[in-house]
């Protein structure tokens, strides 16, 4: 227990924020330094629950000098089951308290908020009905007689030792009067479990006898380098203004202004006290991913968070985002020239090449959270020794319980969900966030279940003073007043904000904990583009012809459908009139490699003027929604099926999104004009007509928000409609659609309130079903967390069933694709590319009766596919998996192949076609997974 405890006062002294320190010492008398002091004791007994008879009797020689010793106990046999009801940590938690209440005076009620970190140091704080079972079984703390009062003197010797020893014994008085906060009680629990791991590794600090002769401070002189942990960033404010912040952090070019929204929300940052909560909504391409950058910069420095966490909706966004966090890393004071930890969380971090190929040295960045086997199994670590540098893993954050202890974090929403999910060690999750500065992107792509955990996770990240920014192109002003009041810790008011004022955008809010929303209304940069909107009939004849005549002198076309079967249906028609080259498909159901490198070719051909390589003849790029974000592409037309307003809006952001030639000169003269043709729907003769959306958008997106857009759209729509002006009209779009006022003609009416009554109840499904496992509301101060996360999921984890469960969805089927050969044998996809340092991927053998090279299992795991609905049901999935387990290859399940071990096998024939679960499948580096019913069944 020494060792767990020096480990905590130096994790203290050294590697915990002075935010987090802050707020724990804000609540005892004696501030930080009472704080630490509690820390090492906590630490110090949170093993106090092994000197019982049910933990003792496990070993029986030792039990017998035990016995000799007059500490009586029955055998392990003898006590039976009955010895699960006392675990160590919770038969812990009642000794501590015990004590409390004897030796020093403390009121019952009041022992519970400390002892439980002792009672939760293995993840779970503990139930009401286990501590109950527990007094009701005393005899496993204590045998009757006098046995048990020799087990007592034992107990309360060693707990008096470690007062004084700890130096809490003059304190503990004083803390009997405290009410200790919900979210201090978790952080204290939190740093016993990460003391008690890092105090467990036999490599820092070994067992008898290699670790006799050495105690105290020399066997933690010995132990700390070891672990070699990286300090957290400490963040100053230089007080420059957004023009000379944004350009030291990013490299604005000569001439280059910080737009307006920049300017605010850096403003707004330093005006607010304490830092909160800061919601930022501007146009696309307008620099809110820098603001937040330069927002997160000034709020760690007020608020003492020792890193950012950038949540993202997808992991594609993760990997993008991440390059530029270490771009912004790189010019960051504190940061460049030192040692730092930074993390891509995500299921796939580890196949992430820019993650997975950085190095330590001085003065870089230290990566970690790659998968421990997968490390070791690289060929290239031998090689990087030699050559003087380190792997970027730092050896003790790896794994998915502690990665996100790392002070700088790029990944998906479900990280910072996981935060609002009742689950085994949550504790750990809420300290790697209470450090640090959460930035969410892309906020208005969360739905209603998604929702129901960001509400939850936002007030308990108020409750930690966590500073918050959220960037969207635009909320609904009823969204955006819950993020608000979730953070905040107040309730909204009945209808608050569900027809808010239409004409006030960009907008930076803002609030603290416990105060009332601040505005600032910066206005746009001055960036504007007018575009026209047209109806067009959902028929691929006359898609064509109208895209023929539009392109008669070239140009740039984007499509985007609502389901992947739309975007294979529209590119066939397509390449059938203009020809396989003029035409580009891009969607979600790629392999990760040629996904990665559809995103590249985007960039490349449509991206930036000054480094895009524009085709010269037209072009089409029919897409999924992987076109709607984060992609810095333009086009010269685009053609949109009826989606949810903020969503077309953001497909509208891909239309002349740069200037090109004076005037747009640089565009073919007919498509100078931006303009959007908006189809996937019957529109009727008339106005009067309810619009009918195709089939599967309404599967994608309901049909009340569809009726709600179209509905909010018609004056932009109707003939001699004025267009739709960006940025102007985005808020006054958005709000209407997602308003609850009447919204089209009469004669819509009627289906629009039955669409609504749907939606209503789908999303009040929506927020039951989330609240199962949903974490509670942060409690009074001075309640324990007893119960803290019963009844909840157990390990909650980045797999795919771990994501179904803060996502509305089916758990999906995930398949790593290689090919079979016609002589049986299996290698990679034949066409992949070669990677960063021009080794060849394709068609490397993996053979099945010994594991493969590292750098080809690698290569292949690089392959996974997300198998889409159709896998997704019950009867299906359980076909389709008992199927794809028929390739099981042992030889591929050890730790010497740990990029394949545990994974669903795809083979491919050398056509790239196969047969599973009653489906054809066929795959090619073009179009990614076709998948149609296969009539043999």
């Amino acid at each position: 227990m020494e060792d767990s405890a020096a480990v905590a006062g130096l994790l203290w002294d050294e590697w915990l924020p002075v935010g987090v320190r802050g707020l724990i010492g804000g609540v005892l008398p004696g501030g930080e330094a009472d704080a630490r002091s509690l820390a090492v004791w906590l630490a110090g007994v949170h093993d106090i629950g092994k000197a019982t008879p049910v933990f003792a009797c496990q070993v029986p020689a030792l039990a017998g000098v035990m016995r000799d010793r007059g500490l009586a106990m029955r055998s392990a046999e003898a006590l039976g089951p009955d010895r699960r009801l006392a675990p160590h940590g919770l038969a812990g938690q009642v000794l501590l308290g015990e004590w409390l209440e004897e030796r020093h005076g403390w009121a019952a009620s009041r022992t519970g908020q400390f002892a439980v970190a002792v009672g939760g140091h293995h993840g779970v704080p503990p139930e009401h009905g286990q501590i109950k079972a527990l007094y009701e079984h005393g005899e496993l703390l204590r045998p009757p007689g006098a046995a048990g009062r020799a087990w007592r003197e034992v107990q309360t010797e060693l707990l008096d030792a470690c007062a004084v020893h700890f130096g809490v014994a003059e304190r503990l008085g004083g803390w009997g009067a405290v009410r200790l906060p919900q979210p201090v009680q978790v952080l204290l629990t939190a740093l016993v479990i990460v003391s008690d791991w890092i105090a467990s590794n036999p490599e820092l600090f070994p067992y008898f006898p290699d670790g006799a002769g050495c105690e105290g401070e020399e066997r933690l002189a010995r132990a700390w380098p070891g672990l070699d942990l990286p300090p957290p960033w400490q963040a100053e404010d230089a007080g420059l203004g957004a023009q000379e912040l944004l350009a030291s952090r990013f490299g604005l070019a000569a001439g280059v202004k910080a737009r307006p929204v920049q300017g605010a929300a850096v403003d707004l940052a330093r005006e607010m006290e304490p830092p909160g909560l800061m919601i930022v909504e501007a146009p696309m391409g307008e620099g809110k991913t820098e603001a937040a950058l330069a927002v997160a910069e000034v709020f760690a420095a007020r608020s003492g968070a020792g890193g950012v966490f950038f949540a993202l909706p997808t992991m594609a966004t993760g990997n993008a985002m991440f390059v530029r966090l270490l771009s912004w890393l790189d010019r960051l004071p504190g940061v460049a020239g030192s040692r730092r930890t930074v993390h891509l969380a995500h299921s796939k971090a580890a196949l992430n090449e820019k993650f997975a190929g950085l190095m330590t040295r001085a003065g870089q960045v230290t990566a970690v959270g790659v998968d421990e086997d997968a490390v070791a199994s690289r060929g290239q670590s031998d090689r990087a020794r030699r050559a003087g540098a380190e792997l970027v893993a730092h050896a003790w954050l790896r794994g998915r319980k502690k990665a996100m202890l790392a002070s700088f974090v790029a990944g998906t929403i479900d990280q910072l969900l996981f935060a609002g999910l009742k689950s085994r060690h949550l504790a750990l999750r809420h300290l790697a966030v209470a450090g640090k500065v959460v930035v969410i992107d892309e906020a208005h792509a969360y739905d209603t279940y998604m929702s129901v955990y960001l509400d939850r996770v936002l007030s308990w990240l108020g409750a930690y003073r966590v500073p918050v920014v959220v960037l969207s192109a635009t909320l609904p002003a009823d969204r955006r007043h819950r993020l608000l009041h979730a953070y905040a810790g107040s309730e909204p008011e009945a209808g608050e904000g569900a027809d808010a004022p239409e004409t006030v955008y960009p907008l930076v809010t803002g609030v603290v904990p416990g105060g009332a929303p601040v505005e600032r209304h910066p206005g746009a940069s001055g960036r504007a583009t007018d575009v026209v909107l047209e109806r067009l009939d959902d028929d691929l004849g006359r898609l064509a012809g109208r895209l023929d005549a539009e392109s008669a002198d070239g140009g740039c076309v984007l499509v985007v459908r609502n389901t992947v079967a739309r975007v294979l249906e529209t590119a066939r028609v397509l390449r059938a009139r203009f020809g396989d080259d003029a035409v580009t498909v891009a969607h979600s159901r790629f392999v990760d490699l040629d996904r990665a490198a559809k995103d590249r070719e985007l960039l490349e051909r449509f991206g930036p003027p000054d480094r895009a390589n524009r085709p010269q003849e037209r072009h089409f790029v029919v897409a999924s929604q992987v076109a709607e974000q984060s992609l810095d592409v333009d086009f010269d037309l685009l053609v949109s099926d009826l989606c949810p307003v903020d969503l077309l809006l953001q497909r509208m952001g891909r239309l002349h999104r740069h200037r090109r030639g004076e005037n747009q000169s640089e565009r073919p003269e007919r498509l100078r004009t931006a303009r959007c043709l908006l189809t996937g729907a019957d529109w009727g003769g008339s106005a009067a007509d309810v619009p009918v959306p195709v089939r599967g958008s309404v599967a994608v997106y309901g049909r009340h928000l569809l009726l709600r857009s179209a509905a909010a759209l018609l004056p932009h729509l109707a003939g001699g409609g004025r267009p739709v002006r960006l940025p102007g009209d985005i808020s006054v779009l958005v709000q209407r659609a997602y308003g609850t006022a009447p919204l089209g003609p009469a004669s819509w009416a009627e289906r629009m309130d039955d669409a609504r009554a749907q939606f209503d109840a789908h999303r009040a499904d929506q927020a039951d079903r989330a609240s199962v496992f949903r974490l509670g509301d942060v409690g009074k101060p001075g309640r324990p967390l007893f119960g803290w996360v019963a009844a909840g999921v157990g390990d909650a984890d980045d797999s795919r069933a771990g994501k179904a469960q803060v996502r509305d969805s089916r758990e999906s089927l995930e398949v790593v694709v290689v090919q079979r050969r016609g002589d049986g044998t299996l290698a990679t996809l034949p066409w992949l590319p070669p990677d960063g340092r021009g080794r060849r991927r394709a068609g490397l053998e993996l053979p099945q009766d010994h594991a493969p090279a590292s750098f080809a299992a690698r290569t292949a795991a690089s392959c996974g596919l997300r198998l889409p609905a159709q896998f997704s049901s019950p009867p299906v999935m359980d076909r389709a998996i008992a199927e794809l387990e028929q390739l099981y290859l042992p030889a591929w399940q050890g730790k010497d192949c740990p990029w394949l071990a545990g994974q669903l096998i795809l083979a491919l024939d050398e056509h790239c076609q196969t047969r599973l679960a009653g489906f054809s499948l066929h795959y090619s580096p073009s179009d990614g997974l076709e998948v149609t019913r296969d009539e043999r069944g």
